[in-house]
């Protein structure tokens, strides 16, 4: 029996591709996603993790090693889902990666690989999967995953190219959000706050600083994967139905100061 809350949360039926799905706040996402009833493409550049992240959510969907940094592999992996799975409803666009360094240091070769993956990829993604909803006809929901260092120039050390890119990531959220919304396609943003996964390892492994991040947090922790994962599956879901254009704060409160 459907229930008012499968009706508003339920993705039964629903084909979801999730990029950097094989770790982090992807596989949060591929986990929950598929809790909810989807059929998942786990979309990573480490083929066999994306075939291990599938393996534990029981299989339903495809593997893809593909590198959001390039075109030719996003549209192949656009292709192959819908080959493979007949639709796609959902993008989550997870994958990320981040040098971080002074301004003052950072290279034009840090620069293009930041904004390759963080902001070209996001966008190239994007565009694969909004045509296949338009020929559809049936629209449907694309969540970027930002973060508060796209919407603050304040840190804990200097990572230019990261906050400039996912900056980036939150104005395209809205002006996507505009252009498609005659397609029923909804694109809306998550912007966490620090999160515990191998993303911030290096930071994970100086309590100093996460004491100080914590200090700089309203709630004082840090955030687990799967509460940026639910944010998603809300997005997502169609309990967010009117909802488009949007960037939800994920963050303790960081961004509320």
């Amino acid at each position: 029996m459907t229930t008012a809350l499968d009706q508003l949360f339920g993705l039964k039926g629903k084909v979801a591709v999730v990029t950097g799905g094989a770790s982090g706040i992807g596989l949060a996402s591929v986990e929950l996603l598929a809790a909810a009833g989807a059929a998942v493409a786990v979309v990573d550049r480490d083929a066999e993790a994306a075939r291990q992240a599938l393996a534990k959510i029981g299989g339903n969907g495809i593997a893809l090693g593909t590198d959001v940094a390039l075109e030719s592999e996003i549209e192949e992996a656009a292709s192959d889902t819908l080959r493979a799975l007949g639709r796609i409803d959902i993008l989550v666009n997870s994958a990320g990666t981040a040098i971080r360094r002074p301004a003052v240091e950072v290279t034009v070769e840090d620069w293009d690989k930041v904004m390759a993956v963080n902001m070209t990829g996001t966008f190239l993604f994007s565009r694969a999967v909004a045509r296949s909803m338009i020929e559809k006809g049936e629209g449907g929901s694309i969540v970027q995953v930002a973060s508060i260092m796209g919407l603050s120039g304040g840190g804990l050390y200097p990572n230019i190219s990261y906050q400039t890119s996912k900056g980036a990531v939150v104005n395209m959220t809205r002006a996507l959000a505009v252009e498609w919304a005659p397609h029923q396609i909804r694109v809306n943003a998550v912007a966490p706050t620090y999160v515990k996964t191998p993303f911030i390892a290096g930071l994970m492994a100086q309590p100093e600083l996460v004491k100080r991040i914590e200090a700089m947090t309203p709630m004082a922790r840090l955030a687990e994967p799967a509460e940026i994962a639910s944010a998603v599956l809300f997005l997502a879901s169609p309990g967010a139905a009117m909802v488009t254009g949007h960037t939800l704060f994920v963050d303790g409160g960081f961004l509320a100061q």
